[in-house]
């Protein structure tokens, strides 16, 4: 049996990467899995939203409240969970299947830790939207979905633990057949528990919230009886002294996690602030900034997938001890991102009008909407690129664990650029929204080029 986990756990089984073209061909291997499985989790959401939008625009816009709630929330454990990965990876390549085991351990136990004080936000989030000013009713509606999507954070973010365990030692794609399987039991479950049949009552949105719940558990068990009996999985005991704190680890997985969670606030503040600029300029601004935006996030999953298999490629070689692999794995994944992000942005300039009509429709009345969206997919398409760029070499540096001068960048890029930029050419030129856009493209660009430069800095001092 040893002889079995020691093989699984050397850093690439039968995967030396001897030259770039292999790592190419590595870093796709496991990034495609991630992004389908990132794709999944939109089609879900998307469900949702389609499914509640029966139920009347006053339900879509609690929803929207809610979902503004519970991210905020989420995203802090999200950044947590992202730090078993590159844990798992490291230990993946330096062939030390413990250590593995503690890195799944560590994650498990932070997800339910965390969950616990996260859960106050939804619990009391129509408290918190009567505070932010929002109209009563829709605060109690949103409330109504809080109530049942609260119970969903634990699960989910072990779900995320897992999955990052499994990505690390090159085993992808158990998540996302198990995020395939959810789609479809998703939609039924939220469509009856909304509607009441087989004898259920009728619950509306907070069925809706409670099916969430029920789903992310589900995924979560599937994914830790995956782990727990199926091979390579269950040749590193990942279970085994589940009930013991490791609190060593737990702190090195806050040092890295806490950072990466700070950063994604820092993002997510920044894509809000758009919105109430885009509030404060018109109606139609707020529409096309919406459409852009959603646009830009489905395809946001093909660098976000990247990012997360540069993650595990960069472990993998950090963990070994291999800085020219390092270098290697962090150039391969910018490149192949870059020349993928390209391709799509180039998609999306020839059909931006067609993408906004989709939405719209071809009607005079929504005709200068569908104009505003088009440009602004255009300009979007520099911040995309920027995007996707500071996404990958962002995965690229956790595998290094450096996550504090994320932070540091993320900051000034975001809020000491972006955003200032992109107010003064709102209010102060006469772009209007497009200058919204042209101030966050410049600033992400500014992000990008910051981690670019310090990757290339460590990369450098590992070969020293």
């Amino acid at each position: 049996m040893l002889d079995t986990v020691q093989h699984h756990a050397q850093p690439q089984a039968g995967v030396p990467p001897n030259h770039l073209a292999q790592e190419f061909v590595e870093t796709l291997r496991l990034a495609v899995p991630l992004m389908l499985t990132q794709l999944g989790q939109i089609a879900m959401i998307t469900t949702d939203l389609a499914l509640i939008g029966r139920l009347g625009e006053a339900a879509v816009a609690a929803a929207a409240l809610a979902h503004t709630v519970y991210f905020v929330s989420f995203t802090f454990g999200l950044g947590l969970m992202a730090a078993v990965s590159p844990l798992a990876a490291q230990a993946f390549g330096a062939g030390d299947v413990r250590l593995i085991r503690r890195s799944l351990r560590v994650g498990l136990w932070a997800a339910f830790l965390i969950s616990l004080p996260m859960m106050a936000s939804p619990i009391y989030g129509e408290q918190i939207l009567l505070a932010l000013g929002q109209v009563p009713q829709s605060a109690a509606l949103a409330q109504r979905y809080l109530n049942g999507l609260a119970w969903g954070i634990a699960p989910a973010l072990g779900f995320i633990a897992l999955r990052g365990m499994m990505s690390a030692v090159n085993r992808p794609q158990a998540p996302l057949w198990i995020t395939v399987a959810a789609i479809p039991v998703n939609a039924v479950l939220v469509y009856v528990l909304i509607h009441g049949l087989f004898g259920l009552p009728e619950l509306g949105l907070f069925g809706a919230g409670l099916a969430t719940t029920l789903v992310n558990l589900g995924t979560f068990i599937a994914a830790l009886a995956i782990a727990a009996w199926r091979k390579p999985f269950a040749d590193y005991h990942p279970l085994a002294r589940l009930w013991r704190i490791d609190w060593p680890l737990m702190r090195q997985l806050i040092a890295i996690g806490a950072p990466i969670s700070f950063s994604l606030l820092m993002e997510y503040g920044l894509f809000s602030s758009a919105a109430l600029l885009m509030g404060l300029i018109s109606t139609t601004a707020i529409a096309a900034h919406q459409i852009a935006l959603q646009v830009t996030a489905v395809l946001f999953m093909v660098p976000l997938g990247i990012g997360m298999a540069a993650t595990v490629r960069v472990g993998h070689a950090f963990g070994r001890n291999d800085p020219a692999a390092v270098r290697r794995a962090g150039l391969a994944a910018g490149v192949l991102g870059a020349a993928l992000v390209s391709a799509l942005t180039v998609a999306i300039i020839l059909g931006r009008y067609e993408l906004g009509r989709l939405f719209f429709g071809s009607s005079g009345a929504s005709a200068a909407t569908v104009e505003l969206t088009a440009t602004l997919l255009v300009v979007g398409a520099t911040f995309f690129i920027a995007d996707g760029l500071q996404t990958i070499v962002g995965g690229a540096l956790r595998g290094l664990n450096d996550t504090r001068m994320t932070l540091v960048f993320a900051v000034i890029g975001y809020w000491c650029v972006a955003f200032p930029v992109g107010w003064l050419l709102a209010f102060h030129t006469e772009l209007g929204a497009t200058g919204v856009w042209v101030g966050f493209s410049v600033g992400t660009f500014v992000y990008a080029g910051l981690l670019i430069l310090r990757f290339r800095m460590l990369a450098r001092r590992l070969m020293a």
